[in-house]
């Protein structure tokens, strides 16, 4: 089981992780096993949002929307199992070269990749894995908030860094410059916010 497993060793391979059969999810990034948490109901609909106006825009087209769980492997000319110590599950990715994709997983970096972030991931979407899909050179990467009902948004520049975040609200249209005519609407991706109902207050008691 991979609890066991992950006590005896200090680094971990994709080898190890295929190893693993246990029905936990997990992502290993530079050799350390992180334990992916259950998403909950609000991410799965902002989720399925959005990949529904992707998956839209790429019918027929050669991109393929790829959801989670499904693994990526960032790798670099390295072709062994245990020479491989990366491996992630965005929430929802963009690729457009066919080559890179196949039944076990995508190997390489998407062209686009989202990831929902929850209180206990916010930490390590923000900092670890920006950074990583930025040296893996992913296109475009988002990291969408749910309780702040924002999208923040980092295109990989030509000296290959992301460049400042452009940062989108509930409001927004999310137009994406690497793929023409594609604009994503954010008010539809975060759900209404309940109505706040008003109470009247009751009269003031009077004093004598």
């Amino acid at each position: 089981m991979a609890g066991a497993i992950k006590k005896k060793k200090q680094r971990y391979s994709y080898a190890d992780y295929l190893s693993w059969d246990d029905d936990k999810r997990y992502e290993i990034i530079d050799g350390e096993v992180f334990d992916m948490n259950s998403p909950g109901f609000t991410h799965q609909k902002i989720s399925l949002e959005l990949a529904t106006q992707l998956a839209i825009f790429f019918d027929g087209k050669p991109c393929e929307v790829i959801c989670a769980p499904f693994d990526v492997i960032l790798a670099k000319n390295v072709k062994n199992d245990d020479q491989i110590f990366t491996v992630v599950q965005p929430d929802i990715m963009v690729v457009c070269d066919p080559k890179k994709i196949e039944e076990r997983g995508v190997i390489g970096a998407p062209d686009l990749v989202i990831e929902i972030v929850s209180p206990s991931t916010a930490s390590q979407d923000n900092i670890r894995k920006r950074a990583l899909y930025e040296e893996a050179g992913v296109k475009e990467f988002w990291l969408v908030h749910p309780t702040d009902r924002l999208i923040r948004v980092y295109t990989l520049g030509k000296d290959g860094l992301f460049g400042r975040e452009d940062l989108y609200d509930d409001s927004a249209q999310i137009e994406i410059a690497q793929f023409a005519g594609l604009s994503v609407d954010c008010r539809r991706v975060f759900p209404p916010l309940p109505k706040i109902r008003k109470v009247k207050a009751p009269p003031a008691k009077k004093y004598e």
